[in-house]
């Protein structure tokens, strides 16, 4: 890959002006090796595979970042689902796996480890159950292991019975870690046709189609496409805008695969694939907000929103998709709303809702994605809120995902506070009709009819 003087000077210039990094350099490893009927054996094998794998990730991307000049914000590890690889349907197998991963990961200088994770789209088995009823334990008592569950794909229909299951889950994390305003919350995210290369967290895994090991890496610069949309002016037409951000996405990755390309190398594994996703953080000007602004919305959650984001999501996949034959993963622009400045003050004011946000994530990566909402919703309403979201995948054929903390002891208008990528937030309104007997009708949701291709 050769770059011209051109692109490289103007790759410095997003690096110091617009806040451009990389998010995130996740190795992904695989554990169908470590599979053992002895828990103690099994957290084990899971550990020294983590140690062994990942003992130089954090030297190797300091040595790439340094040598680049291009700031490498998070480390980060996905693993094959533990579902698949703990044959114990024991909670006491998962819990003492899970501690050995959160240990291993604190020992090599990790941030975050994906892959607690069950796959229930079209029902469980006494393993799945095993691990979720071990899960708000985990997510309260391990700082570093996040979690994910599949509750819905196109193939498959909704998993009704568990989205009640994972509602009341939520609610039990939450509880657990109520001092830190049900911070747990945030390292679970719950999926409709979720991907297996996804280096974001907390969703990420590693699927059974990779390779032994391999980098995914995560790219991001919503300051760079802002910037690009300031230069154009207010002038210039829809096309023009989708054009600019297209080219800017197209630069991003470039970067983006070469580091992820050159740490690979060095550590002696696979390229996976880039992820090129709009990831905001609390920082000003690292917003999707305030790129939607820059468009020409007084705030997110104006009419227009969801046109605007469908144009941006859109724009993004196609420069990184004429940049590398590496994209993979999400890729399209990310809007959740704790992580956002310009988002946070939008739902701060009641510009923006659930239900905007909804209809937002028909048309973007992901869902409802780091909402705080009032902490007595009722686990019923939880899981109806869950059930739309699937829904919205399964019949767009698309991933969505959940990532909701209800606060315990917060109200509408009060403040949520996590500190660091995941910011704050203020609590949100959720409806107050209820579909207490919907969702406890149970069973499964029918998979839609575009899901009979062959």
């Amino acid at each position: 890959m050769e770059f011209t003087n051109e692109e490289i000077l103007e790759t410095v210039g997003m690096i110091a002006d617009d806040k451009l990094d990389i998010r995130t350099v996740t190795l992904g490893i695989s554990l169908f090796d470590c599979s053992d009927p002895d828990p103690a054996a099994c957290a084990r094998k899971i550990r020294e595979k983590i140690l062994t794998k990942g003992e130089k990730l954090s030297k190797k991307t300091k040595f790439v970042s340094d040598e680049y000049g291009l700031p490498i914000i998070n480390k980060r590890i996905s693993l094959t689902p533990i579902s698949w690889v703990v044959p114990v349907a024991d909670p006491a197998a998962f819990m003492e796996v899970a501690n050995a991963v959160d240990k291993a990961a604190a020992e090599i200088g990790v941030d975050f480890v994906g892959g607690y994770t069950a796959m229930i789209q079209k029902g469980e088995t006494s393993i799945d159950r095993a691990l979720i009823e071990a899960m708000p334990e985990v997510l309260a008592s391990t700082r570093r292991f996040c979690a994910s569950v599949v509750l819905a794909s196109t193939k498959a229909g909704i998993n009704m019975d568990g989205c009640y299951t994972m509602s009341q889950v939520m609610k039990d994390t939450a509880g657990r870690t109520a001092e830190y305003d049900g911070i747990g919350c945030a390292k679970l995210v719950l999926f409709a046709n979720a991907v297996e290369d996804n280096p974001f967290m907390a969703g990420a895994y590693y699927g059974a189609g990779e390779s032994e090991s391999s980098i995914l890496v995560g790219v991001s610069g919503p300051g760079a496409v802002r910037r690009a949309l300031e230069r154009l002016g207010p002038d210039a037409d829809l096309g023009e805008v989708a054009e600019a951000i297209k080219k800017t996405a197209f630069k991003i990755t470039r970067a983006g695969e070469l580091v992820g390309k050159k740490i690979a190398e060095q550590l002696g594994v696979s390229f996976g694939n880039l992820d090129l996703s709009l990831a905001p953080t609390p920082a000003e000007g690292d917003s999707v907000g305030q790129i939607l602004e820059t468009m020409g919305l007084a705030m997110p959650g104006a009419p227009g929103s969801t046109a605007a984001l469908m144009m941006l999501n859109d724009a993004v996949k196609k420069g990184g998709l004429f940049a590398s034959s590496s994209v993979g993963g999400l890729s399209g622009a990310f809007i959740p709303v704790s992580e956002d400045a310009s988002m946070i003050e939008a739902a701060k004011v009641g510009a923006i809702t659930i239900e905007k946000l909804e209809a937002m994530t028909s048309v973007c990566s992901v869902g409802l994605d780091m909402i705080a909402i009032p902490g007595d919703t009722s686990a019923e309403t939880l899981a109806a809120i869950i059930a739309d979201e699937m829904a919205i995948g399964c019949a767009n054929n698309k991933t969505t995902a959940v990532r909701i903390i209800p606060a315990p002891g917060k109200d509408v208008g009060d403040f949520v506070h996590f500190g660091g990528l995941l910011g704050e937030a203020p609590v949100m309104a959720v409806s107050q009709v209820s579909a207490d007997i919907f969702v406890k009708r149970g069973g499964r949701i029918p998979a839609p009819l575009q899901s009979l291709k062959n």
